[in-house]
């Protein structure tokens, strides 16, 4: 083994091995229980984020993990294809590289242009997820677009569409007037910002009705909407408009005259208790224009210009220019009562950035609320399991409340709907244009024209877990490891994605007895990985963090360039310079991949947003160092050893064999339970604690000495136990447990070709009492004379002696049996049994035995007072500046709550130590 730890060195050598010798495809043992899972598909056009890296790596863990257990395991991955984000993607290509845009080639051209970009850059995020470590099969990898998952989205549709599942219609949607496409939900990036609210009066059309100075009052942030109002609408209950219910008004601007109605909707301690009703412009509108049953008029062109439903004077002008025109026009003409100062939230789309648009248009839909019923009773009867518990709450509560769902996109890019229509527009829906010809018995002079419409990209990935496997194929990867076992995902996209696999799983995948069949077993949700505020990470705070960088490193000033490319406001990016520049004053240190992964596993508590720290990432780092020089250590001492030498073992022995049954049992609960902090930490604890801190310590007497049996079992432990802590963590830290085992395993005459596919360590329940009770009995006296030389500052390798007090017989055995060890590892003089009054000393206690460590001519005494003097005088002022800060209301208030709590922590802590120090000074000033 190399002298210094290199991650750089190592990785990437042991992943192509793994790739190479397929060791992560499947094992074959169909008898064998399989445990699969399907990645979710992550954009062609993404790269790795710490989202990916986040779940990736639990995923990587579970997979590793059961393979490691003999399960026949599959790791499906794939991408998606990402319509909206692709085709933009490929379209500002062209336009930057050849000055042009889709319509100048074509449909079918400008589509070959994306699979020429995709067959050059759309591997990038399936490499970035190998330098992760992620053993995924990637022989069976699969794309969204690629011949059998197409196939598989057209089946789904058409039988949808003959089950009456699938229909067109004219609904509102959220509309993106740049890309001219509906978008989802999840496309949509709602943003406070400061507005406007306009207070416009309607004149009533009986000039007799005396209320309000003859005017209806409402109030808009949307005044360019009012063209196209159908009522004013006031609660039911609200008795200040009950005289006028009924009664007609003017539609300002307009020669158009609209009702009064009651409705539920309408919030009468909100604004004047009366809304402007206008279904073809807001979502909650068009419900209430469905129950009045008004009249519902669009105003917008499909690029958010006016129509010719608006007045002439407005048409042609976009939405906005709009707005000027006509608050200054109901100025003119007296509707405009004032302009009050609004805080709103504004519909932006993620991918262009424009304002979007409730838009009344004709799409398609899946009648989702008839396949929710099995869906809901999937998750309500067990078959599904959400971990964290109470995500299930947030699958009911949309689920029970489930709309219509929108699957058709005005795009390009993406699987085109399979339907036609003749020249009347009557539709005909099939796989191919040949098989609606014969089932219609169409004759061949009747023209068709294809949809141009393509599917959300969520319809073909709510058929990812079986389609990926061959579905409608009855192939026997889809016998095998359907249902997958395990979903790892975000709460944000359990509507989105999740609902909807279950949804139709549930209705097209069965088993031979016809049941159907979910899509996995266990739903585990993920928090989000936000900054070290606890803000969540985007590229406008500049406060993403790249875990490639995190792996290799990064300079500050590439950094700093990274962070503020394509920052268009100067502001923005020198405030985000500035923040680089103070969080990260070096750069990134290149950390490895394996101390980034076991960061993300210590920090994954169930369900919980993190809060990225890179100091636990440096610390692990340094864990790798420990596991790494440990191992150096083993090798060293083990030079000389024999396998199949007679052998005697020490309590030692004992004691760290049992200490790795109770981090295997530990370890392997917490996984099966998706505490994958709970694993990590047992695992820190025992290599860290336990067998490097302890056991390595307590062997280098018997390593020493002339018993070669012992020194052959010690030898032979130090080994095997280092053995199954790497298989241990392998799962983990995949790179560095590689490394270390394949340098090892030589000794232990280990012929399994890497540790991948060695067997999970698994506790042996060793009986071990005797050799534990006796080792920590001598770890308890050495860590009890070593905390005495700490607190009063003995050097070292100064020899102390330690009278005994209180020793029972036990003790006294134990004495007997490890004094000599422990004199060479405490630098003691020796043990004498106390007789008479103890002299000034130092105590440990031990049980009811006291060690007393006499004090006088071991310290300077006047020396180490000044040190204490100095030490309490230093620690006063650091609790008088915290208290100062605790006692400031205007820091308490408006500080971050973390920091204050962590204040007060400080405190606590500082006062502890405190009264530790003074105590010392006392003893010493006795002496």
């Amino acid at each position: 083994m190399a002298k210094v730890y290199s991650p750089s060195d190592i990785e990437q050598k042991w992943y192509k091995q793994w790739e190479n010798a397929g060791y992560f495809a499947p094992n074959g043992d169909n008898t064998a229980a399989h445990f699969s899972i399907a990645i979710p598909p992550p954009n062609v056009t993404g790269s790795l984020h710490m989202g990916h890296a986040f779940q990736d790596t639990i995923m990587d863990c579970l997979i590793r993990y059961h393979r490691m257990k003999g399960d026949n395991t599959l790791w499906q991955p794939g991408t998606d294809h990402a319509g909206i984000a692709t085709q933009m993607l490929v379209e500002r290509k062209v336009a930057a590289e050849e000055g042009k845009n889709k319509h100048d080639y074509g449909r079918d051209a400008f589509i070959d242009k994306i699979w020429d970009w995709k067959a050059e850059s759309g591997g990038n995020i399936s490499n970035q997820l190998r330098r992760l470590g992620a053993s995924a099969d990637w022989s069976r990898e699969r794309f969204t677009m690629d011949d059998g998952l197409s196939e598989a989205v057209k089946e789904v549709f058409v039988r949808l569409y003959k089950e009456d599942l699938i229909y067109r219609g004219k609904r509102l949607v959220n509309w993106d007037p740049v890309l001219k496409t509906a978008i989802s939900d999840l496309e949509v990036e709602n943003k406070e910002e400061r507005g406007h609210m306009y207070h416009v009066r309607y004149p009533f059309v009986d000039k007799d009705v005396d209320f309000g100075g003859g005017y209806m009052h409402i109030a808009t942030t949307r005044p360019e909407t009012i063209l196209a109002d159908g009522c004013l609408a006031v609660h039911p209950d609200d008795e200040r408009y009950k005289e006028v219910i009924g009664k007609l008004v003017h539609v300002p601007m307009t020669d158009r005259v609209i009702p009064v109605v009651t409705d539920p909707y309408p919030d009468p301690e909100f604004g004047t208790g009366c809304v402007k009703i206008t279904p073809a412009h807001d979502f909650n509108d068009y419900q209430v224009g469905q129950r009045q049953d008004i009249e519902i008029i669009n105003l917008f062109h499909d690029d958010a210009s006016m129509n010719d439903n608006a007045p002439e004077r407005y048409r042609g002008m976009d939405r906005f220019d709009a707005r000027k025109a006509i608050v200054a026009d109901l100025k003119e003409h007296g509707y405009l009562e004032k302009i009050e100062d609004h805080t709103l939230v504004r519909p932006y789309g993620d991918r262009s950035g424009s304002v979007i648009e409730p838009y009344l248009t004709d799409q398609w839909y899946v009648r989702a609320n008839v396949l929710a019923k099995p869906a809901i009773e999937a998750v309500e009867n067990g078959d599904i399991r959400f971990v964290p518990k109470q995500y299930e709450n947030m699958y009911f509560a949309w689920m029970r409340d489930i709309q219509d769902w929108c699957i058709s996109r005005q795009l390009w890019w993406g699987h085109r709907i399979p339907a036609w229509y003749d020249e009347s527009g009557a539709v005909y829906v099939g796989r191919d244009e040949a098989e609606v010809r014969r089932e219609h018995q169409l004759d061949d002079a009747i023209v068709l024209r294809q949809d141009d419409d393509v599917l959300d990209t969520w319809f073909s990935s709510a058929l990812w877990t079986f389609s990926t496997l061959g579905w409608p194929e009855q192939t026997p990867e889809l016998k095998t490891f359907h249902p997958t076992s395990t979903l790892v995902t975000g709460f944000d996209i359990i509507f989105f994605w999740v609902a909807r696999m279950i949804m139709l799983t549930l209705h097209f995948v069965k088993d031979e007895d016809e049941t159907p069949q979910v899509p996995f077993k266990d739903v585990y949700v993920t928090g989000l990985i936000r900054d070290e505020h606890g803000a969540k990470m985007s590229k406008s705070k500049g406060n993403v963090l790249d875990p490639l960088d995190m792996i290799d490193g990064i300079d500050l000033e590439s950094l700093v360039a990274k962070r503020t490319a394509n920052m268009m406001n100067p502001k923005i990016a020198a405030q985000i310079e500035k923040n680089t520049r103070e969080t990260f004053p070096e750069g990134i240190a290149p950390h490895g991949t394996d101390a980034l992964r076991f960061t993300l596993a210590a920090l994954a508590s169930t369900g919980r947003d993190i809060n990225w720290d890179m100091h636990r990432l440096e610390g692990y780092r340094n864990f790798c160092n420990k596991i790494w020089n440990a191992a150096r250590f083993v090798l060293m001492k083990t030079e000389d050893y024999q396998h199949g030498s007679e052998v005697t073992y020490s309590a030692f022995d004992g004691w760290i064999e049992a200490q790795f049954d109770e981090a295997a049992r530990k370890v392997n609960q917490a996984i099966d339970s998706y505490r994958f902090d709970i694993a990590a930490k047992a695992i820190y604890e025992f290599i860290w604690n336990e067998y490097c801190d302890w056991y390595l310590e307590l062997t280098k007497p018997i390593l020493n000495g002339d018993d070669p049996a012992q020194i052959a079992g010690t030898q032979r432990t130090l080994l095997s136990v280092l053995e199954k802590s790497l298989r241990l963590i392998h799962p983990f830290m995949p790179f560095i447990s590689e490394e270390i085992w394949q340098t090892i395993k030589g000794k232990l005459v280990i012929d399994t070709p890497s540790i991948m596919i060695a067997d999970y360590p698994q506790p042996e329940n060793h009986s071990q009492q005797d050799a534990v009770i006796a080792t920590e009995w001598v770890c308890a006296v050495l860590s009890g004379v070593r905390k005495i030389r700490s607190e009063m500052d003995i050097a070292p390798s100064k020899p102390i002696p330690v009278l005994v007090e209180h020793a029972s017989v036990q003790d006294q055995q134990y004495l007997a049996e490890f004094s000599a060890m422990i004199k060479k590892l405490g630098k003691l003089e020796g043990f004498e049994v106390l007789e008479g009054e103890a002299p000034e000393s130092a105590i440990a206690l031990i049980g009811e035995m006291k060690l007393h460590i006499p004090l006088a001519g071991l310290i300077d005494k006047d020396a180490e007072l000044a040190r204490l003097d100095k030490a309490i005088a230093k620690l006063q002022q650091s609790i008088d500046r915290l208290n100062g800060q605790l006692s400031n209301e205007k820091f308490v208030n408006n500080a971050p709550a973390e920091l204050v709590a962590k204040s007060q922590e400080q405190v606590t802590e500082q006062q502890n130590e405190m009264k530790e120090l003074r105590a010392q000074q006392e003893k010493i000033s006795r002496l």
